[in-house]
């Protein structure tokens, strides 16, 4: 007869039990494809792949492991890393660019998504010494303070205004069959995706004005 003993199992028996439940085989990035044999009859996939993209009017071809971000792509691979990583979940804007003309979150898209396109990022908008019109306005209304939003708010005000120009709409369009200005309640709808976490909204808000008025 057993002894209620017999049934009884260490914390650490428990752990070693459980790790090796979950263990599953894993393939190292660039490795070859395991052969279908050695899977139960199910061929896996590489893990890398070549990414050819245009980043600020310069052709690159990466090879990547294919759930790597576009982001990861810049900062890790390319090395812009005026491209920011903020909540990496799409919610505060820090990481936007522009893609073929649209402006994403580039923490949300794959890097193998974006073969052939051409991405904008800061760096490609303007230096130092040959400052974007938007870039100028953001320095002389103080828009930023820490300045870690900024180039995803740049990026994304600067796309925002071309939007406006091809009559895409917002939550907030009253009209679509009028020409979009840029009202203040525009503004902030279209720029809402973007999060300033010291609050230099009103200025951010002058700066965009100012360059929206040049292009009126």
């Amino acid at each position: 007869m057993r002894k209620p003993s017999d049934f009884e199992i260490s914390r650490r028996n428990l752990l070693i039990v459980g790790a090796a439940s979950f263990a599953t085989p894993s393939l190292a990035v660039g490795t070859a494809p395991v052969p279908a044999s050695a899977q139960g009859g199910t061929a896996v996939a590489a893990a890398v792949s070549k990414v050819a993209l245009s980043v600020n009017s310069k052709v690159s071809e990466v090879m990547v492991d294919t759930r790597t971000t576009l982001l990861d792509l810049l900062r890790e691979h390319l090395h812009l890393t005026g491209t920011k990583k903020g909540c990496d979940h799409g919610q505060c804007g820090a990481c936007t660019v522009i893609v073929d003309g649209r402006r994403i979150n580039s923490c949300l898209s794959l890097a193998v998504m974006h073969e052939g396109d051409s991405v904008t990022t800061i760096e490609g908008l303007g230096t130092a010494e040959n400052m974007h019109p938007m870039q100028a306005a953001f320095v002389k209304h103080d828009g930023f303070q820490c300045g870690y939003c900024t180039p995803g708010q740049i990026c994304s005000a600067v796309a925002m205004l071309d939007e406006i120009k091809a009559s895409v709409p917002s939550h907030v369009s009253d009209d679509l069959n009028e020409p979009f200005q840029l009202t203040n309640a525009e503004l902030r709808e279209r720029m809402s995706g973007n999060i300033c976490r010291c609050g230099a909204y009103s200025n951010i808000a002058e700066a965009i004005t100012e360059v929206a008025g040049r292009k009126a």
